[in-house]
This record gives structure tokens, sequence and C-alpha cells, in this order.
């Protein structure tokens, strides 16, 4: 039996903080839901946790302690820095 890996300080490792599921789909209905992500720049992932968040919502049964989505892309280098959007933008007119 190997011991559970340490989540506390000073381990380097950060506690899960998502929920991993397996999850068994019909392949078409897989192969939508992937056309369906693709079209909105997400992953099938984050498409079926976008529908289920957005499900849960509209029948009231969204926890309220329940987190905001995980922001798309790469994160930012500097942790601290999150609302620098892309440099770009500061150049457009």
């Amino acid at each position: 039996m190997s011991p559970e890996p340490e989540s506390g300080p000073g381990s380097g490792r950060r506690p899960a903080a998502r929920k991993q599921v397996l999850l068994r789909l019909d392949p078409l209905v897989y192969d939508a839901l992937a056309r369906w992500a693709g079209d909105e720049l997400r992953s099938a992932n984050a498409q079926i946790e976008f529908l289920l968040r957005q499900a849960l919502k509209e029948a009231g049964r969204l926890p309220g302690a329940a987190g905001p989505l995980p922001r798309r892309g790469r994160p930012p280098k500097d942790p601290s820095d999150s609302s620098s959007g892309n440099s770009d933008s500061a150049t457009e007119s």
C-alpha cells in the first residue's frame, strides 16, 4: 500500500481542487459535443462542465459555494497579475 502524497504547506503539492469523473458517452453524442466545444473554443471537458453548471443553475441546484469556472488559456506568469489581458489590447484603436 503506497502512502498518499502530502498536500500540506511545504510539500510542494496543492490538494486536488477539482473532482475527476469518468464519463461514458455514445460516440455520436461525444462527436457532437466536441464539435460544439470547438465552435466555442473550449475543450470537450470544459464544455461538459459549462453545460452541467448551466443546467444546475437553471434548476436552482447550483451550490452557492461552487467556485467560478477556471479561466481559459494559459495562466499568467505572475499569479497576482490575473487581470492583465492581452498586451496587444493597449495598441488597438
